[in-house]
């Protein structure tokens, strides 16, 4: 079950390094992509740094919409990372060719992927010159949700292989989240 994590807290449901899931939305339109190169950057409020390449239909429509949610897919989730990171959005509607199982946000248009370990709605900060140069954007995360399968109210606590979050290395090569370590 989706759980609400306080805002205070959301960076932990990214400070391990996992790769994700963006979705966004605009005008009829949706897209999910994978990236890798998502990051927290500060607690109050909490603020996530992605790289979205200039050329994907996803950056196009966070620069319509000004919001994205970021998830934290599982390792059960591999094969459709893979996938949506593999194709366009402008091509293919990737959410029914891969029958994706969605969820309406709590405050952003953009989709939730059903089955991710976290999910962060995200509201753009507008910083053109590092969006055009790094293709950098920083967001506000608005409000912040984990799986409480997987998530214990303070941290990770994955409690079955498939339920762990994944990290991508390079060529399709994947790490799955280790164990706690206190």
């Amino acid at each position: 079950m989706r759980v609400s994590v306080p805002l205070r807290s959301a960076y932990k449901l990214l400070n391990h390094g996992p790769t994700t899931l963006i979705s966004s939305a605009h005008a009829g339109h949706r897209n999910v992509m994978a990236a890798a190169w998502v990051m927290a950057i500060d607690f109050e409020p909490c603020k996530v740094a992605a790289v979205i390449a200039g050329d994907t239909f996803t950056r196009e429509l966070i620069l319509a919409s000004g919001e994205f949610v970021v998830h934290a897919p599982t390792r059960a989730q591999l094969e459709l990372t893979t996938a949506v990171g593999s194709v366009s959005g402008r091509d293919v509607d990737k959410f029914a060719r891969h029958a994706i199982a969605t969820a309406t946000a709590s405050i952003v248009q953009a989709p939730f992927v059903e089955g991710c370990a976290a999910w962060l709605e995200c509201r753009r900060i507008p910083e053109p010159a590092i969006e055009e140069r790094y293709d950098l954007f920083v967001a506000e995360v608005i409000a912040a949700w984990a799986d409480d399968a997987s998530w214990d109210g303070r941290g990770w606590a994955f409690r079955d292989d498939a339920h762990r979050t994944i990290h991508h290395m390079a060529k399709g090569i994947f790490f799955a989240t280790g164990a706690r370590v206190e």
